[in-house]
């Protein structure tokens, strides 16, 4: 199976996910909360669907939000990491904030991606190998290497809870947002500058952007500076930065 295979299944995957998508309404859709309290619709279910008869063949793992998990994936060579619809909340309000994002997984990492973010008619594919495309025009992350000025894609609802209250005299500008696998894919697009998370966040929330972020040329890392693993048996990550290489020495000081 070659990259140029892989981008082609995820590419067909993210447009039966828009196909399936047009099916319902956002901010007029019904909900339920999951046992842990996060909202889960039938488009949820539905785009998770989709992907599942797209993209793993025989041999291969997956880990989404909405299956439930199979360890034997934790076996597998290559692991299909998907949410299919991050920003669920977002979804259900009616905020244009929310995306379907796919990560193929190979030796603990992201090695190509996809993102679908259907409010902004943008489709982010791409590979270590092959780079990125934006609608299938090439892309890279922006070329930065200083702080000043720079725009962050900060998450709604850390910004809400005070979380990002410390960076009030940063020489960077905070831009609240949902869905932090849209913000990853902005970054990869060249669309923003930054992003990065407080917290603990599932590796279904970044896989896919992981990739994208990394292959458009820019760095994905750990706050507290382990190597991010993937397809783990525990699957929460303690936060992520996603940035043009040039920013992350900066920022690793900044935050020190």
């Amino acid at each position: 199976m070659s990259r140029t295979d892989d981008l082609a299944r995820i590419g067909e995957a993210l447009r039966r996910a828009a196909d399936v998508l047009q099916r319902f309404s956002p901010g007029e859709i019904e909900h339920r909360l999951k046992s842990e309290g996060d909202p889960v619709t039938e488009a949820d279910e539905a785009v998770d669907a989709a992907l599942r008869c797209t993209l793993p063949q025989p041999g291969e793992g997956w880990l989404s939000e909405e299956t439930v998990d199979d360890p034997a994936r934790l076996g597998c060579a290559r692991t299909w990491i998907v949410d299919p619809l991050d920003g669920t909340k977002e979804f259900v309000q009616g905020i244009p904030e929310w995306c379907v994002s796919v990560g193929l997984v190979e030796g603990a990492q992201p090695v190509a991606g996809g993102i679908l973010i259907p409010t902004r008619e943008l489709t982010i594919l791409g590979s270590l190998e092959t780079g990125v495309t934006v609608n299938g025009e090439p892309a890279t992350v922006r070329q930065l290497d200083r702080l000043d000025g720079v725009r962050v894609l900060a998450s709604r609802s850390e910004v809400k809870r005070g979380q990002w209250e410390r960076f009030g005299g940063a020489p960077f500008a905070v831009e609240p947002m949902g869905s932090v696998a849209c913000k990853m894919g902005l970054v990869a697009a060249g669309l923003a500058d930054a992003t990065w998370t407080l917290v603990p966040k599932n590796e279904w929330d970044v896989a896919g952007g992981t990739a994208l972020v990394r292959a458009a040329g820019g760095a994905v890392w750990r706050p507290d500076g382990e190597a991010l693993k993937f397809n783990q048996r525990n699957t929460l990550l303690p936060g992520l930065l996603a940035t043009p290489a040039g920013l992350e020495q900066p920022l690793r000081e900044y935050l020190a």
